[in-house]
């Protein structure tokens, strides 16, 4: 799990009851978790034995699931991109030729961070805190840009031509994903000379603070504004008839990740009561929630391409 840097990779058992430290039994449920075995017991304010049998299942799982997913997000994204190639006059509004290039493009980034990730979580991160920052950079740029480019396409008709209009839009929409993606950079790190986690600062860290306002923004906040947009504008609701909705598979597949940090945040900050049963299941909720954002790689290429085909 999340190593905070006040603390050692593997703690042992907590002796004092009333020094329960919040950061040290609640660790950073994303992909990149510590690479030791940590099978570690604390004391709940009953003083129940609290195991963590969660990190233990990911380090065996996390690696074979990742490259999995790698490969078939490369079956997937070339397939996509055979599609595009030959048949480019058969993708219209609203799964235009642009738009659906560029999300291959965003799953294409993604998919190729899967490979070291699953290396560092079955070995250990070697690389340095360089190559750590740079790789939540690359790993966030890639999902917020989707993110971006499923909401510009769901609004308006702008992908519908590859023209200047549309490249200023691509350039912008890139350009501020990466801005929005800079302080995830920020936050992470490595910890214990061996781990790339996502955050290596405290939970109220003003840049912390910043990349999970984000992330809300964009994988909660912006999912239900474009759902209750599409309720409210029939324009919209025909879009989903000609076959956008399919591109919407990404949102919905990080909706649920998207509540699991805001419910970390709320349990780190003491906001709700921790107790060591709702430790235990957050841990497994919050794994597979991000698990189930990850599918969207390899799901996603899939999802245009039966769009294409219907």
């Amino acid at each position: 799990p999340d190593a905070h840097p006040r603390h050692p990779q593997t703690p042992g058992i907590l002796e004092t009851r009333g020094s329960l430290d919040l950061a040290e039994i609640m660790g950073d449920f994303s992909s990149f978790y510590d690479g030791s075995d940590s099978n570690d017991t604390f004391l709940d304010y009953e003083a129940a034995p609290c195991h963590n049998h969660f990190c233990p299942l990911f380090q065996r799982v996390a690696p074979p699931f990742l490259a999995a997913t790698c490969a078939a997000a490369a079956l997937g994204t070339g397939a996509l991109l055979v599609a595009l190639a030959k048949r480019p006059q058969a993708w219209r509004w609203p799964q235009s030729r642009a738009l659906v290039a560029q999300l291959a493009l965003g799953t294409a980034l993604f998919a190729a961070l899967l490979p070291p990730l699953a290396a560092g979580v079955g070995r250990g991160w070697h690389l340095g805190t360089g190559p750590c920052r740079l790789t939540h950079l690359l790993w966030h740029w890639s999902l917020f840009a989707q993110a971006l480019l499923v909401a510009s396409g769901s609004c308006g008709t702008a992908w519908a031509r590859w023209d200047p209009r549309s490249r200023r839009l691509a350039v912008a929409l890139w350009a501020v994903a990466l801005l929005l993606a800079t302080p995830a950079a920020l936050v992470s790190g490595v910890a214990a000379g061996s781990s790339c986690v996502r955050r290596s600062v405290d939970i109220l860290a003003p840049a912390y603070l910043l990349h999970l306002a984000l992330c809300l923004c964009l994988l909660l906040l912006l999912p239900a504004g474009l759902l209750l947009a599409a309720l409210a504008v029939p324009r919209l609701r025909a879009s989903w008839a000609a076959g956008a909705g399919l591109s919407w598979l990404f949102l919905g597949l990080w909706v649920p990740y998207g509540a699991g940090l805001a419910g970390e945040f709320l349990l780190q900050a003491r906001l709700l009561e921790p107790t060591c049963g709702s430790f235990e299941r957050f841990d497994f909720a919050l794994g597979l929630s991000e698990g189930l954002g990850v599918l969207h790689c390899g799901l996603g290429p899939l999802a245009l391409l039966l769009a294409w085909r219907c």
